[in-house]
């Protein structure tokens, strides 16, 4: 990018010789430079060169309410005054904690009122982890080790959110997954769908779960893991078969289920959770992102009663974090949640930002390079493809970093995953700032297609 302002060669300075940058290839951001964010309002960023940028991915899936809204500024600042800090170790608690735990389970699932904090959605996938096993254990039945999670699933990037989740370029990277994490096809039908109906391979997809807990025998799996909507991995969204029929064979075995609802929960589909959506009915649910519209990091899992028992009686839980329930982070989840809540932000996104911007998203559906458009609430994917009939893609051209350039160049966030272009906006965003998002969606998509041409 062309620079203007001499302190964002600064900026981009430190970035080169201080700073290692999630999820990054140094060597190229030195060379390039990292764009800087430096304020944003409602749904939009600005950049230190004074660009005006439509956040098509709220942030990291997560600012849920917009940016700017002074209320959660005002609630952490009466917190850091009154308890910025304390811990939930040694039988101690504080009332933002406590509180936040009420509120959250007030919008779960039913039967779903305990709640143990993280200080993100990875640790929150870690807290799975120990808590299921740990679980059989008091059960008496220590050997249901076993985890299954889902090819292109993702769970954090911690060492066991890592594992549990099935990006191959992660897995590569330190020897994962550690034993006793197994992996089954995604439910992705226009990816691998081959020439089964997507009825037909949602069925096949969801027997992968079937076939993989007799394959390593009921008595050693402890449970099963996946997001209702695959949200990194590409807004993969199971054909309308595939979780009926999960939950048909979740039924028939002696393991628990648990919903990754990182991305997913507080109104990302329109309901308060993805389990919402598709009656998932989980056993745990791990929560972060839209928790605090990503104003300062919190995450957690909700349980369910029955599995809260066993733990609660088993003894000591030898698990915890620093800043477990951090009474700052507490405080803004609790506004968050009233601002959710009292201004029926949930309810809108269903009935009137989601169903416009899926229409809108499907017009898209007519341009040359896209082979499908696909959405549900504030999510949406865009398939870039060579060939609309046969799914084919342009191989070896990077199509989707091609689109993805075009758009940081022309004012919209759209993040690529491989040649698919996915959005979350915030939940809040106007019909007004829909039509600029497919507006510019489309005009970079015209750019693609002739670069690549």
């Amino acid at each position: 990018m062309s620079v203007k302002n001499p302190q964002t060669r600064e900026w981009q300075n430190l970035s080169g010789e201080h700073h290692l940058a999630p999820f990054s290839d140094y060597k190229q951001l030195k060379e390039k430079g990292p764009r800087i964010i430096t304020k944003a309002q409602g749904v939009h960023l600005w950049d230190s060169e004074g660009n005006k940028i439509l956040d098509g991915m709220a942030g990291l899936w997560c600012v849920a309410v917009g940016y700017g809204r002074e209320e959660l500024v005002q609630a952490a600042e009466k917190q850091m005054r009154e308890l910025p800090y304390y811990n939930l170790f040694f039988q101690t608690a504080h009332p933002p904690a406590l509180e936040l735990a009420k509120a959250i389970t007030d919008v779960a699932p039913e039967g779903m009122t305990h709640v143990f904090f993280t200080g993100s959605g990875s640790e929150g996938n870690d807290t799975v982890l120990r808590m299921v096993r740990h679980y059989w254990a008091l059960k008496g039945k220590p050997h249901k080790q076993t985890i299954i999670g889902r090819i292109n699933g993702y769970h954090g990037s911690t060492f066991a959110g890592a594992c549990l989740g099935g990006m191959s370029g992660m897995h590569e990277q330190g020897g994962l997954p550690i034993p006793g994490i197994v992996h089954i096809p995604q439910p992705y039908w226009f990816g691998e769908g081959g020439d089964m109906s997507p009825d037909e391979f949602g069925v096949w997809a969801a027997e992968q779960l079937e076939k993989k807990i007799l394959e390593v025998g009921e008595d050693n799996v402890a449970a099963f893991i996946a997001e209702p909507i695959q949200g990194a991995g590409g807004v993969i969204i199971p054909p309308e078969t595939y979780w009926p029929k999960v939950k048909e064979i979740l039924a028939k075995y002696d393991i628990l289920f648990v919903a990754d609802e990182v991305i997913c929960g507080f109104g990302r589909t329109g309901e308060w959770f993805g389990s919402d959506y598709y009656d998932l009915k989980p056993d745990l649910m791990t929560i972060a992102k839209g928790l605090t519209s990503g104003y300062i990091p919190m995450g957690g899992v909700i349980v369910r009663d029955t599995v809260a028992k066993v733990i609660s009686e088993g003894g000591d839980f030898n698990h915890g974090f620093t800043y477990s329930g951090h009474p700052v982070a507490a405080a803004v989840g609790l506004e968050n949640l009233r601002i959710l809540r009292d201004e029926k932000i949930v309810e809108q996104a269903r009935t009137e930002a989601a169903p416009y911007l899926q229409k809108r998203l499907r017009e898209l559906q007519d341009h040359p390079l896209v082979g499908e458009v696909r959405g549900l609430g504030l999510l949406g994917a865009i398939e870039l493809v060579k060939d609309k009939a046969t799914r084919s893609r342009y191989e070896g051209k990077g199509v989707g970093m091609i689109c993805r350039n075009f758009c940081f160049e022309n004012g919209l966030i759209m993040r690529a995953v491989g040649d698919t272009m996915i959005i979350a906006p915030p939940l809040v965003i106007s019909h007004a700032e829909i039509d600029e998002l497919v507006e510019k969606a489309r005009k970079c998509l015209d750019l693609t297609l002739e670069a690549i041409r």
